[in-house]
């Protein structure tokens, strides 16, 4: 969707819920598939979207398998090295498990796949690598395989053509929280807290462009804390880190990444925030006993430079949107709320859309746009030269007309 004017007449005009059939309205379903750099599980959702509204009407979460969760995470991490016969493998096994998500949604909004547009993969990211001579992101998943399982059309490859361009190719739901989330006369931050945290920046003012970038750390950090020394995936609501205190010396070294000091646009990944990054930032620090404080200190890492970030790039914000994982922990949402001062901190469900799906549902709004032909980038975002259309047609050749 075009920034200004253009967009205005594509928003949301009052919050969102649950579709429901028998309204006398053709609805057009779409389904968005979305694993992000915490690697745990894939969001699936079943949407209904036309040109002014994005609904969801079933969200299914389909458990990465933990076999392949563990090759996963170390080669996004670039701890270890595959083989081109591995990496083959693991497309595959990849995209089996995106069109199990995908068809654990059908059955739970009670739709066959005749019904369904196409399905909006985003894939899973192993490298993402922007800048330099040769810039590229690396997502895996055959899309391919789940057209073929599914028997829907599959839009992926959503982030090549942004690149192409110039761009960062991420973050790209922006131009969905655009259509789904911008209000006028509201200055507004939605606040995506997944393995890395993003915020888009939803001006009020109509003509006033769109931006956004990842702040860094989001849950990874903690996440793979949690796990070392605790054996869970997660710091479930933040409590370890809570019974910790935050270790200033820690806080500086980590803060001292010359990412957080670059303006925007710019993009990261696990690639760059991991456990080899933090273990050798507490190899520049005093030795510190308490585990819990090290957690701490990470809780502290993603509130801080995500608030610095709202600070420094948008300090008009009243409203900040939450949505993904971190929005269930509430120390971190509670640490955000002290770090922004004459700012409502909520979630997005308040505004329609359920903050376990608003990424997945974007890819189903991405895949939208790209069989309309509509560009949707945002190069106020991504630094791209100019507005492209994104993702690649993949499938049986069945593409509904609606």
């Amino acid at each position: 969707m075009e920034s200004g004017h253009a967009a205005q007449a594509l928003r949301r005009k009052a919050p969102g819920s649950t579709a429901f059939f028998g309204t006398g309205r053709a609805v057009t379903l779409f389904i968005g598939l979305m694993s992000g750099t915490s690697m745990d599980a894939v969001d699936a959702v079943v949407a209904d979207i036309d040109a002014t509204r994005v609904r969801v009407i079933a969200h299914h979460s389909e458990p990465m398998p933990a076999d392949l969760r563990a090759e996963l995470l170390p080669l996004s991490q670039g701890a270890t090295t595959l083989s081109l016969e591995g990496l083959g493998r693991m497309h595959i096994q990849v995209g089996r498990t995106f069109a199990n998500a995908a068809l654990a949604s059908m059955a739970k909004a009670s739709v066959p796949s005749s019904r369904i547009v196409a399905i909006g993969s985003h894939g899973q990211t192993l490298l993402h690598s922007p800048q330099g001579p040769n810039p590229f992101s690396l997502q895996i998943g055959d899309p391919d395989v789940i057209a073929e399982e599914t028997g829907i059309t599959t839009v992926a490859n959503f982030r090549g053509a942004d690149i192409a361009a110039g761009g960062q190719g991420a973050p790209l739901t922006p131009a969905f929280h655009e259509v789904q989330f911008r209000q006028d006369g509201v200055d507004r931050v939605v606040l995506n807290l997944g393995g890395i945290a993003n915020i888009t920046v939803l001006p009020g003012e109509p003509d006033a462009p769109v931006r956004g970038f990842d702040t860094g750390p989001g849950n990874a950090l903690m996440d793979e804390w949690a796990l070392l020394h605790l054996g869970s995936p997660m710091d479930r609501d933040g409590l370890w880190a809570a019974a910790g205190t935050p270790v200033p010396t820690l806080l500086t070294a980590l803060k001292s990444d010359p990412y957080f000091a670059l303006g925007p646009p710019k993009s990261t990944g696990r690639d760059h925030f991991n456990g080899a990054w933090l273990a050798g930032m507490l190899a520049r620090t005093v030795p510190i006993d308490r585990h819990e404080d090290v957690q701490a200190t990470l809780l502290r890492l993603t509130a801080d430079t995500v608030a610095e970030g709202i600070h420094r790039h948008a300090p008009a914000t009243r409203e900040v949107l939450i949505c993904g994982g971190g929005a269930y922990n509430r120390m971190l949402v509670r640490a955000l709320e002290g770090s922004l001062p004459g700012m409502r901190v909520h979630t997005s469900d308040q505004h329609g859309l359920d903050p376990r799906c608003v990424e997945a549902t974007a890819f189903a709004w991405l895949a939208h746009c790209r069989l309309e032909g509509r560009p949707a980038n945002l190069p106020s975002v991504t630094g791209a030269r100019r507005r492209v259309v994104l993702g690649a047609v993949y499938g049986p050749g069945r593409v509904l007309r609606y």
